[in-house]
């Protein structure tokens, strides 16, 4: 699985020592310089980037016309077109509307399974499956994987009601070529319980970022909680403000619980 972490501005031009790619948040171009200088700097020393549509950090997918403006700006490997939170007929009509319009040569599209519960997600997954998308993203939060599997940890039952879905979804025949992307996590260990499986190519987190502005090291095994501090809340802080240190300890912490390949930092 190829790893990048979400990091505040003071620690954008280090992050691509620790990430295996960049992760865009395309809402940030807009309003931020050193964002947007650091992603114009990515495309044109050829790193890999992913662009995001921003719905986690904004409530709803980022304007249209920007989110266009921008990749044909920036020409991003792939885009991750908009979605509609825990709605499956919602998102699959976006999915169809977004294949309408010309991209970089280089772009390669990818959408988000969404869905109020289990099998309204399996459905999203097959609608997207069959209108050409061939790698699909999985969000971490969603409220029904508590239902799909109980725990008195709800950070744990998020964790793993995740894994239980992807685990029926990539034992589905007729989907045995889709490849996924992990949006974010609860707990950070919970990527180690996919075995490696190939079909999981890609994952974005801020796990080990936030914690260590929450002031907590990982553990052993990792956390039991997600940690309270987020990207929103930290974009602009100053580096001064964080423990580097931590911020590093953890990074490394998180490659090691998850038996990812190690970096030098």
């Amino acid at each position: 699985m190829k790893v990048s972490h979400e990091v505040p501005r003071c620690l954008l031009t280090m992050s691509a020592d620790f990430n295996d790619y960049d992760y865009c948040l395309p809402h940030l171009l807009d309003i931020d310089e050193d964002y947007k200088q650091y992603f114009i700097n990515a495309r044109d020393t050829g790193r890999y980037v992913i662009m995001d549509n921003s719905l986690h950090e904004l409530g709803e997918a980022y304007d249209g016309d920007r989110l266009m403006y921008w990749i044909n700006e920036l020409e991003p490997d792939e885009f991750i077109v908009p979605d509609v939170w825990m709605n499956c007929h919602q998102t699959a009509a976006q999915a169809k509307h977004w294949l309408q319009f010309k991209y970089p040569k280089k772009t390669k599209l990818i959408a988000v399974i969404q869905g109020s519960n289990k099998n309204e997600a399996y459905l999203c997954a097959n609608l997207l499956y069959d209108l050409g998308y061939d790698k699909l993203c999985v969000s971490y939060g969603a409220t029904w994987y508590n239902d799909f599997f109980p725990h008195s940890n709800p950070d744990m039952g998020k964790a793993l009601g995740r894994v239980r879905f992807v685990q029926g979804l990539l034992q589905l025949n007729h989907l045995k070529d889709l490849k996924l992307h992990l949006l974010g996590c609860s707990i950070p260990q919970e990527f180690g319980w996919y075995d490696n499986n190939p079909q999981i190519v890609s994952i974005d987190t801020s796990n080990p970022v936030m914690a260590a502005l929450d002031k907590i090291e990982y553990e052993e095994f990792g956390l039991n909680y997600k940690p309270k501090a987020n990207m929103n809340g930290h974009f602009d802080m100053e580096f001064d403000e964080l423990d580097y240190g931590s911020v590093l300890y953890n990074l490394n912490k998180f490659r090691k619980i998850n038996n990812f390949k190690t970096k030098q930092l």
